[in-house]
């Protein structure tokens, strides 16, 4: 037997230590969540301050993701080299101060510049994260850790809603807040300061996580590819028609998922809901489905892989997709606010399908030596790609519909971003099950 056959038949980390490290990250991406997110419900005291229009807020909730994904590139190569662990710590410190940094800004262009701090700082977490989890479990049971850990994105925008909802509540009533080194603080600014604080604490646990030990590639992964950057790309290239099929999907998930951060101001708008009230009932609602799908689609993947079907992932994937676009337009043409949530929440079970199996039908045809890097550009691609959600709606708000006609600028993303996806369906199907082929077996 060789020697690369024996550390490939090593075993895995025990289910204890794995599960400790996919719960501790879990927590991480939560904190990672609402501060990415709790900018979408302060839109409007942001607009009346600066005096901002639909447009400037666009490029405003894109400023995170111009730097998420091409940060992260870098971050893939460092991830397949360095201490995980330090990494996420590093990241989780610099995605925290870069939240306060936003509630200090003093104009539009330092809130760009801290969106953008925020973007930098988490992107660490992911692709160290799921790099880990590689390690951490075999192919089989990768689902329920990659679904448990995604399921954080819902907990985290469920939190971020009713946290901001509960602060701007209370500041309503009772005015500006002082904080310590901080002075006095507009609601808007107090929130922001509340949320980003306690992840300074939090990052430092990491510096003290044991980082898994690596599984080597085995000698047939290593036929398919290096371990380089230029190996990830070769890689892709080498089979570019699929990845650009299958990244497609997850863009036009990322692509409506941002651009509702628009959806605050919409139910505002168009049918009167204070952003408190949308703030609380959205809140509970990502807290009550997004979870509970989240972990559904983890176990589903994980029944339907262990049974032999070598495209589990990506048939999900699709059924999240024809469930996701759809149910994003229709709400903004419902006659009240209560009718349009209903459907939204349908959205968010489509949106959180894409969301929880990308990841796990990525590692599929993914060899493990350069399983960080892959990960970095895929994020890199459906973060910039997805980018252009809030853009396109700023845009059409401002340029095309006019400003109290948000609801219809919201409407047209989900169309405009499945074309491509939708029509090369059929083709990245039958690639995905030729290159899983070509992989199958190589990571256990």
């Amino acid at each position: 037997m060789s020697e690369t056959k024996t550390i490939q038949d090593k075993p895995y980390p025990s289910a204890m230590a794995g599960w400790t490290l996919v719960i501790l990250l879990t927590l991480a991406y939560i904190f990672s969540f609402v501060d990415r997110y709790i900018l979408g419900l302060l839109i409007e005291p942001m607009k009346a301050e600066f005096d901002l229009s639909d447009r400037a807020i666009g490029w405003l909730l894109s400023a995170f993701t111009w730097v998420y994904g091409f940060v992260g590139i870098f971050m893939g190569w460092l991830i397949d080299r360095g201490r995980r662990t330090w990494i996420v710590a590093i990241g989780m410190a610099l995605w925290s101060a870069a939240t306060v940094a936003t509630g200090t800004a003093k104009n539009f262009f330092q809130l760009f510049a801290a969106r953008m701090g925020v973007g930098v700082g988490e992107a660490t977490l992911s692709p160290a994260t799921f790099s880990m989890i590689g390690d951490s479990f075999p192919p089989e049971k990768r689902g329920m850790p990659i679904a448990f850990y995604s399921s954080a994105l819902p907990i985290g925008a469920g939190l971020a809603s009713l946290l901001s909802g509960a602060v701007i509540a209370w500041t309503a009533a009772s005015g500006n807040q002082s904080l310590p080194l901080f002075g006095e603080l507009e609601p808007w600014r107090f929130t922001l300061i509340v949320v980003g604080l306690p992840g300074l604490f939090f990052a430092a646990l990491f510096l003290f996580i044991k980082d898994p030990a690596r599984r080597p590639a085995s000698t047939s992964e290593q036929v398919i590819a290096g371990n380089g950057l230029r190996d990830a790309f070769k890689h892709i290239f080498d089979n570019f028609a699929l990845y650009f099929g299958f990244v497609m999907v997850v863009c036009c998930m990322t692509a409506i998922a941002y651009s509702q951060g628009f959806l605050a101001p919409v139910f505002e708008r168009t049918w009167g809901w204070s952003p408190q009230t949308y703030a609380y009932v959205n809140g509970a609602a990502l807290l009550i489905i997004g979870p509970l799908n989240m972990m559904l689609m983890g176990t589903i993947s994980d029944k339907w892989t262990s049974k032999g079907v070598p495209d589990a992932a990506l048939r999900l994937m699709y059924i999240g997709f024809f469930v996701m676009v759809p149910t994003a337009a229709l709400p903004m043409f419902m006659p009240d606010a209560w009718t349009a949530f209903a459907v939204l929440c349908i959205n968010t079970v489509g949106i959180g399908i894409v969301s929880a199996i990308g990841v796990t039908a990525l590692l599929v045809i993914t060899p493990a030596q350069i399983r960080g890097q892959i990960v970095a550009l895929y994020y890199l691609a459906i973060s910039w790609f997805g980018s252009l959600g809030p853009i396109v709606v700023g845009e059409l708000s401002s340029q095309v519909f006019g400003e109290d006609e948000l609801r219809l600028a919201v409407a047209a993303v989900p169309f405009v971003f499945a074309i491509i996806p939708l029509a090369m369906m059929p083709m990245t199907r039958r690639r995905y099950l030729e290159l899983a082929k070509r992989i199958e077996g190589t990571t256990r």
